[in-house]
């Protein structure tokens, strides 16, 4: 059985619009739990994926993303 890690990232999030965008994105890729904060533009996803393959799919979105480690 995997282990899931909880990853943060920081998405250059500035409303319900850029938060959307990255939940449709996040949905689509299967097998993730995630977790948005906009006001703070963190997003937290639980996945055995890789971070490249994390990162590539909330870059999708259009924003800006750094990744903060794992929580």
């Amino acid at each position: 059985m995997s282990v899931h890690r909880k990853h943060e990232f920081e998405v250059a999030m500035t409303c319900e619009g850029c938060s959307g965008a990255v939940t449709r994105i996040l949905n689509k890729m299967g097998d993730v739990k995630f977790e948005i904060d906009l006001p703070k533009k963190l997003v937290w996803i639980e996945s055995d994926k890789d971070v490249d393959v994390l990162m590539t799919a909330l870059q999708k979105s259009g924003k800006e993303v750094k990744y903060n480690g794992t929580k």
